[in-house]
């Protein structure tokens, strides 16, 4: 199987390439300045990991990704890079920048690679498109507030991959959002509940099993569904 996960440098995306290629799947890793990620070439150096420069918020990286890729089938998009800001609060003000930087990178960021990458998942007569997502976009979970910038980009990057479902599915393409968990993540902190093994062992089997009947749904990194 042909993967592509983008963020491969590091937290979720470095557990994503290093669990699917000690199982022998091949991956295309991406990161915004590969000299840069030690680990990731560490590991590249013990098994064959294809690494990419890509920072999904330019759109001349994303074209020339796309570019090196022409013509290669892709099983697989695990769309996992994506930023956090919390955005100000309304009492103190709004960080409109943060919320544009948010919006910039996980939802048209998002958006651009899966447009770019779209005939490579649809070569072999239909792919995955897997969004991670987080619960935080959940609006029916929202019960504390705050975070502005990552819950309404998380929330537009859900209904951009509802969308992706319905309009892809003549191409035999299944798009789902998944939430990974609390991870121990620089992103999650040291808080919190999961390693990025425990959650991404249980993503990659929610991927495996995905069909028809999970595109367009918001999963769990553990099991069911959660509300929009």
């Amino acid at each position: 199987m042909q993967y592509v996960v983008t963020g491969g440098n590091r937290g979720i995306g470095l557990e994503f390439v290093d669990q699917l290629t000690a199982r022998g799947d091949d991956v295309v890793a991406t990161a915004r300045n590969p000299s840069d990620a030690r680990e990731l070439q560490l590991l590249a150096d013990e098994r064959d990991i294809e690494i990419h420069s890509l920072d999904i918020s330019e759109p001349q990286s994303v074209a020339s990704f796309g570019r090196q890729l022409d013509g290669r089938s892709v099983d697989v998009l695990i769309n996992n890079a994506g930023v956090l800001h919390r955005g100000g609060e309304p009492h103190e003000g709004f960080d409109f920048d943060e919320i544009q930087a948010d919006f910039e990178v996980n939802v048209k960021g998002t958006l651009r690679v899966v447009e770019e990458l779209l005939d490579n998942v649809a070569a072999e007569g239909g792919g995955k498109i897997v969004n991670l997502t987080s619960k935080m976009g959940s609006i029916a979970d929202n019960g504390s507030g705050g975070s502005y910038a990552y819950r309404v980009s998380k929330a537009g990057l859900n209904m951009a991959t509802k969308s992706l479902a319905l309009d892809l599915e003549d191409d035999d393409i299944v798009a789902f959002v998944v939430h990974p968990g609390w991870v121990q993540t620089r992103m999650g902190g040291d808080g919190a509940l999961i390693t990025t093994e425990e959650s991404v062992t249980n993503l990659i089997g929610r991927i495996d099993e995905a069909g028809r009947e999970q595109s367009g749904q918001f999963l769990e990194w553990d099991g069911g569904e959660i509300p929009w």
